[in-house]
């Protein structure tokens, strides 16, 4: 059982009380504020940017200087901000998707439909991760999202409810089997959010920036298992507005060796997302202990 912590409750107020005075500010000054708040966040909570600096020193540390490391932290709370924002200001965004949201590749994802045993979405906390989803939902796409349930109740609820207002739903990590293979025979979307260090689930060592990182390997088990294809997707931010890119499925090695499988198609879409990661740093997650698990 997670360990509860004082400071959730106040955190949670605080982020209501934030998004209802975002409600009533124009879509523009609350994205300025968003981002505002963000970079200050950067500058008071030494813990998380004393992470966030380790971690691209991990990944950067030989070809990036420490003033250009904290130019790419700073900006990665900026974003954390926007998307913060974003959230609270969802009602105004929905009413003008295509305003904000353009999609490329969309072709690779119909073609992935077609083949009628639904699809794999591997999807990165990059850029607006939520606009990802909730945009494709938006747009048609029936789907899920595969989330593992947030400490905080209240905040867990707040999210979900986001989401259901796209027309997503979510589906947590500990239900059964059989309802995540549903949505995959009902020709559906389900995306995983699988770029963490995560306990208590699969995974695998695969390399991410040259070192080996911890990976969960259910998209790949399940694409294996299910026939499902595997189709990367990224949001890239570009100021108030984002682009999807929808990368074409994957093909899977399959040698009958089911563990070496695993590894080296998981691999395949950890490179993929280390290519997007490397192009735009300042829109991932750094913050996250991404390295913790080591092989014994």
């Amino acid at each position: 059982m997670a360990k509860k912590k004082f400071y959730r409750p106040i955190l949670y107020y605080l982020l209501i009380t934030v998004k209802t005075l975002f409600s009533f500010l124009p879509y523009r000054l609350g994205f300025w504020f968003g981002g505002t708040l963000g970079k200050l966040s950067f500058r008071l909570l030494s813990k998380e940017r004393k992470k966030t600096l380790t971690h691209l020193n991990y990944a950067f540390g030989d070809s990036k200087s420490h003033a250009e490391l904290q130019k790419i932290g700073l900006a990665m709370f900026e974003n954390y901000g926007r998307m913060a924002a974003e959230l609270a200001l969802y009602k105004k965004l929905v009413a003008n998707i295509d305003e904000f949201v353009t999609i490329e590749g969309r072709e690779h994802l119909d073609q992935a439909l077609s083949r009628g045993d639904g699809v794999i979405g591997i999807v990165s906390h990059f850029g607006n991760w939520e606009y990802l989803g909730g945009t494709l939902a938006l747009k048609g796409y029936k789907g899920s999202v595969i989330a593992r349930r947030i400490y905080y109740e209240k905040y867990d609820k707040m999210l979900v409810s986001i989401r259901n207002r796209f027309g997503e739903k979510t589906i947590y990590r500990d239900r059964s089997a059989k309802e995540i293979l549903k949505t995959l025979r009902q020709n559906h979307i389900l995306g995983f959010v699988v770029d963490q260090d995560v306990e208590n689930i699969d995974g695998v060592f695969v390399n991410f920036f040259g070192k080996p990182a911890f990976t969960p390997s259910a998209p790949v088990r399940l694409s294996l298992a299910s026939g499902a294809p595997l189709l990367p997707l990224f949001i890239l931010r570009q100021g108030m507005k984002h682009r999807i890119f929808i990368e074409p499925a994957m093909e899977l090695t399959e040698t009958g060796d089911k563990e070496k499988d695993i590894i080296t198609n998981t691999q395949k879409w950890v490179t993929i997302q280390e290519k997007w990661i490397r192009q735009y740093p300042e829109q991932w997650v750094w913050n996250h202990k991404r390295w913790k698990t080591q092989p014994i």
